[in-house]
């Protein structure tokens, strides 16, 4: 095994995870599956969970496939799946604790790059249907974000 190599795959495998994360957010939560994402934009739910915590399940389902073939003689698996769960993890830091705030913390960050992100989240949130969404990135998102 080429360490370079594993650390170039681990690195690919979650830079790709942001295009799949806005594919999978703008074709298919506000596509053919909004009923299972709806709940994350109408708060008609009293659980701390919603429906759309579903979507989680299918992305570590495939990562721990990867580890799973990574132990079984295709080392490949390892660092794409290990990339799929970095990415996971960031995108539950980013997007479920630091946005949406359902741990109540780093609530006091404030720095460029996170006023950005919120802005971006709150513009997308702002459309309640599925219809005209925008911002459907999660770590980048438009420029425009950016400036005051």
């Amino acid at each position: 095994m080429n360490t370079f190599l594993w650390i170039i795959i681990f690195l690919g495998t979650f830079s790709f995870m942001e295009f799949m994360a806005w594919f999978t957010h703008k074709y298919i939560m506000h596509g053919f599956l909004w009923s299972l994402h709806k709940d994350h934009h109408h708060k008609e739910h009293d659980s701390w969970f919603e429906r759309n915590d579903a979507f989680f399940i299918f992305y570590a389902i495939v990562s721990m496939s990867l580890f799973y073939t990574g132990a079984n003689g295709f080392w490949y698996g390892y660092p794409l799946g290990f990339g799929i769960l970095a990415y996971g993890i960031a995108y539950f830091f980013v997007h479920d604790i630091f946005i949406h705030q359902r741990f109540k913390i780093f609530r006091n960050a404030n720095n460029w790059y996170a006023r950005g992100v919120r802005r971006a989240h709150k513009i997308h949130h702002k459309h309640l249907g599925k219809e005209d969404g925008e911002c459907f990135g999660m770590l980048v998102v438009p420029f425009k974000y950016f400036k005051k």
